[in-house]
């Protein structure tokens, strides 16, 4: 069991020494870049846009008279029949006429009077949501060659004539 125990530590002790052994074979160079073609993808957004007109409003306006003479002047005039008609109870056909003569001036001066219509030009606004696209530069497909090879990559900018590559060397058993 001690060298099962033994085997294992030297396993992990080599794979965790393995990396910095690894640093010691890299370098870096620079490959020359044959092509770097940008790619464009489509994205839709949504933007506000206000939208007005003029349109013509009708209003009307009331010129009926907001006063009671029409209502007293009927009560009035009511009684003065209801008194001078009521024979035998003169007090009960002047309160009736009063109240018919009152009723009647009350829906007179209601409806004697005239509507105006005015007309006024009033701006209207909406906003809405306008879908519109546009070609956002999403990186770029590079190719490159270092040493009569040939290799391609993706990256977030255009390169330029040349690209920094990590070369590496490990020996083969």
């Amino acid at each position: 069991m001690n060298n099962r125990l033994l085997v294992s530590l030297g396993c992990v002790s080599a794979l965790l020494m393995q990396p910095a052994f690894a640093g010691h074979n890299e370098r870096q160079d620079f490959a020359k870049v044959v092509s770097a073609t940008p790619i464009y993808e489509q994205v839709a957004y949504s933007r506000p846009q206000q939208e007005c007109w003029v349109e013509t409003v009708a209003y009307e306006r009331d010129n009926r008279s907001k006063s009671a003479t029409p209502m007293l002047l009927g009560a009035v005039i009511g009684g003065a029949i209801g008194h001078a008609i009521g024979k035998n109870d003169r007090r009960s056909g002047t309160a009736i006429g009063a109240v018919l003569g009152g009723s009647i001036g009350h829906d007179v001066g209601k409806n004697g009077g005239t509507k105006h219509v005015e007309y006024r030009d009033e701006e209207r606004c909406e906003t809405r949501s306008v879908k519109q696209y546009e070609d956002r530069l999403m990186g770029y497909d590079v190719t490159y060659r270092y040493h009569g090879d040939t290799y391609t990559t993706r990256m977030d900018r255009d390169p330029g004539k040349r690209i920094k590559v990590a070369v590496s060397v490990t020996p083969i058993y």
